[in-house]
């Protein structure tokens, strides 16, 4: 072995591309160790809401690291997961009254597919076929790669993921293929369908209105088959709003969150639900009891991060700046869009992305070059294939952005 013995995520290391040192991070950029200021362009893959190293954020988690650092959750608690709990049912919908602790975006999809079947279980009603939606992706553990597209990422551990019922993804002019599989599948008795809502992240960057997603909701209530919203990515306003399911006015039956909720600092996540399915577990009986958790569940230093960005939202003007943004964003897309080589520019909220050419699939010849290029021009992109997109923190300046979208100019002139 020469080298670091690292393993990294999603890396072909046969492939033998530089990976970085970074030291340091503040608002938008980051530092690397040879002194170059890397403009983080993806939020570090969808997580740094506010900026990396935010002071509010860094001041709760050291005072909180000198205050109690671990605790099994197991039949304990701590002031800051109450207050987070109490904090996250203030601000999402009143109808998801309970609050469970995990520890990243799979695995809250793991507890909220538990969940469902559970309920149904405790029920005594025979439910446990859960649908998904085409192109989807809900995380790399058994479960969420169960409800996620099948494909490379998941080809060679086919044996281990459950069948799942399949939705078309609800492409314009075609909504009504999705409304009417969706349609036929809850009546036949399905558990629960698990969405994202408005923008489907690892598949693409698909995008879908909201009346497409207020649509499919009333279908799955209809039929009394469980709404399960993964708003890991699109929550915490990287849509336009706190959650994007408040643009079809919809409350799910159960929501993920992670990424955002620390604003991007630590690892946590939490799976939000309505009342009926915490009842469907309670009992005197102890083999009812919701059998999940992982050794550092509500982890204390986490929780006192995700206080303060609840802090952060409730202080300062978080959705002006979202609104800013997402303008900017727009506006930016949209100059590009009518650039030869491009297709599909679009934006939604401070989400933007576009294709070069038709768009090959993730495993594109261009997409290492892209990265490469994008990399020695100290701009942190990691394109999906041939779609490019724009995910930055909210803080970043009119400059940075001016800056991602330059190199990416650059790009199309290059590879489109």
């Amino acid at each position: 072995m020469s080298g670091s013995p690292i393993w990294h995520p999603f890396t072909q290391h046969g492939l033998g591309e530089p990976i970085p040192l970074v030291a340091r991070g503040d608002g938008a950029l980051l530092h690397t160790a040879d002194g170059r200021r890397v403009v983080d362009a993806i939020s570090s893959w969808w997580v740094t809401t506010h900026g990396h190293n935010h002071p509010r954020i860094v001041a709760a988690i050291r005072d909180q690291a000198e205050r109690l650092d671990q605790i099994i959750f197991a039949g304990w608690t701590h002031a800051p997961a109450e207050e987070l709990a109490r904090g996250l049912v203030a601000m999402m919908p009143a109808a998801l009254t309970r609050v469970f602790f995990s520890d990243s975006g799979s695995t809250s999809v793991e507890v909220a597919l538990k969940m469902a079947l559970g309920y149904w279980h405790a029920r005594g009603e025979p439910r446990d076929r859960i649908l998904v939606m085409e192109h989807s992706y809900h995380g790399d553990t058994i479960g969420a790669m169960s409800v996620g597209a099948r494909g490379v990422f998941n080809r060679p551990y086919a044996p281990l993921l459950f069948d799942v019922g399949t939705i078309p993804f609800p492409a314009a002019g075609a909504e009504q293929a999705t409304f009417d599989a969706l349609e036929q599948a809850c009546a036949a008795g399905a558990a629960a369908f698990i969405v994202e809502p408005l923008v489907l992240g690892a598949g693409g960057m698909l995008f879908y209105p909201p009346a497409v997603l207020a649509a499919m909701h009333a279908i799955c209530a209809r039929h009394g088959v469980l709404f399960i919203a993964d708003e890991v990515m699109t929550g915490w306003g990287r849509t336009g709003t706190v959650l994007a399911c408040e643009q079809a006015d919809v409350v799910p039956d159960i929501l993920c969150l992670s990424k955002g909720l620390t604003g991007g600092a630590v690892p946590l996540a939490v799976t939000m639900a309505r009342e009926p399915l915490f009842e469907a577990h309670r009992s005197t009986d102890r083999a009812r009891m919701f059998f999940h958790s992982s050794s550092y569940t509500a982890n204390p230093i986490a929780c006192a991060a995700a206080c303060a960005n609840l802090a952060i939202w409730r202080d300062e003007p978080v959705r002006a700046r979202v609104a800013t943004l997402a303008a900017r964003q727009r506006e930016r897309v949209e100059a590009l869009a009518s650039l030869p080589g491009v297709s599909g520019g679009r934006a939604l909220g401070t989400i933007a992305a576009l294709e070069l050419g038709e768009g090959a699939g993730y495993l594109s010849d261009r997409a290492p070059r892209l990265m490469a290029f994008f990399r020695e021009r100290d701009v942190l992109l990691r394109p999906l294939g041939d779609t490019l997109y724009v995910m930055p923190p909210y803080c970043i300046g009119a400059d940075e952005l001016d800056r991602i979208y330059a190199v990416i100019a650059e790009a199309v002139t290059a590879f489109g």
